[in-house]
């Protein structure tokens, strides 16, 4: 008979884990210590920060492991409302912070959060949670699939209200997934799928920097010192690094030709500096963290430990394969970060804290035995 494993975690995706935060760490110090140096005169600004919240990211994931996940289910009702709060808070005058034109962060002290990292969160544990009390009644699209739908869309009104329109396209990814997991029938998603399309091309059609990044996608080429710049500098980083890469803290891309090399076009960098073999190695890493996540949920005894599990393995992957797509240019540029690895803090404090959540699970899967 199987038995479950009620004393010890995930250790395969515990250390998994860490040695994502690991190379992130180092790797946005190597990205950044050249910005760093010119905009703060002190190269190990960013990697101060990192080192500071990977810290903290790591004792919020033991806390979370030790916690039991059954309990944020009586908690998914008000999370969704503070999401809800915290979102609309950015738009207020003097407590949310902008950035190269979208407003995405709320001002906390001498740092930033992005709420809708908060949201993602949220709405993991409350589809989760009302999913699990509804059972067979998530086939019904009236009463299983439309109230997710209405969730969900305001979700991605105020994200992209920021804009922001890659986050608010992994919304609706980790709602897709949930309900597909969840046993909802194929015909549903698609039909709401279908129609969410011209709303995103017109949203693309009406903001000129979102169509500038579709029309360079397809041929960066043609603008190569504005539209297609970062695509180009991002397959410059790729190509030049071959297959064992120029050595760690050698890249020259970082010089100024990728803006923001420690955020959206890290993963340039790795392939610069570390090559395709330290490329292939972060794609294995992700691919064993989400193999991981997938067993925990399909193991997990209980209906919300299994969709909670399934959401956070989700999200992990939708954003990781969106980050990595953009580098390679497989798809147009859009601001997404790599997880465990991108520089940002609410970002990393987040998907530690999931993290966290995910071994918790790990301790009630059943194990194999005779």
């Amino acid at each position: 008979m199987p038995v479950r494993n009620k004393n010890n975690i995930d250790f395969t995706l515990l250390i998994t884990v860490l040695v994502l935060l690991a190379i992130g760490v180092a790797m946005v110090f190597s990205a950044s210590s050249i910005s760093s140096f010119m905009k703060f005169n002190d190269r190990f600004y960013y990697l101060k920060s990192q080192g500071f919240f990977a810290i903290i990211g790591i004792v919020a994931m033991l806390l979370l492991s030790r916690f039991d996940y059954r309990v944020l289910g009586k908690f998914a009702g008000p999370l969704v409302l503070l999401s809800f709060v915290l979102l609309i808070a950015v738009f207020i005058p003097g407590i949310g912070h902008g950035a190269k034109g979208a407003v995405r962060w709320i001002k906390i002290g001498p740092s930033t959060m992005q709420p809708s990292e908060f949201a993602k969160f949220a709405l993991i544990i409350f589809m989760a949670k009302s999913i699990s009390n509804k059972r067979e009644k998530i086939r019904s699209f009236k009463n299983g699939v439309m109230p997710y739908i209405l969730l969900m869309g305001i979700y991605f009104v105020l994200i992209i209200l920021e804009p922001n329109l890659s986050m608010a396209g992994s919304i609706v990814m980790i709602t897709f997934a949930m309900l597909f997991a969840a046993g909802t029938k194929i015909i549903y998603l698609i039909g709401w799928v279908v129609p969410l399309l011209p709303a995103v091309a017109y949203i693309i059609m009406k903001k000129a920097y979102m169509l500038e990044r579709v029309t360079s996608y397809l041929n960066p080429w043609a603008d190569p010192l504005n539209t297609g710049y970062q695509a180009i500098q991002s397959l410059y980083a790729l190509g030049s690094g071959g297959i064992f890469g120029l050595g760690l803290g050698n890249s020259r891309q970082k010089f100024f030709y990728i803006p923001e090399p420690q955020n959206d076009f890290i993963f340039s960098i790795i392939g610069e500096e570390l090559g395709f073999i330290g490329t292939a190695t972060i794609v294995i890493l992700f691919l064993l963290l989400i193999w991981r996540g997938l067993r925990i949920a399909l193991f997990c005894p209980d209906t919300f430990g299994c969709l909670l599990a399934t959401g956070i393995t989700c999200m992990v992957a939708i954003q990781a394969t969106l980050n990595i797509a953009v580098a390679t240019v497989s798809i147009p540029t859009t601001g997404i970060s790599l997880p465990f690895i991108s520089s940002g803090g609410s970002s990393l404090l987040f998907v530690m804290a999931n993290m966290g959540i995910l071994l918790n699970i790990s301790k009630s899967v059943k194990t194999g035995g005779s």
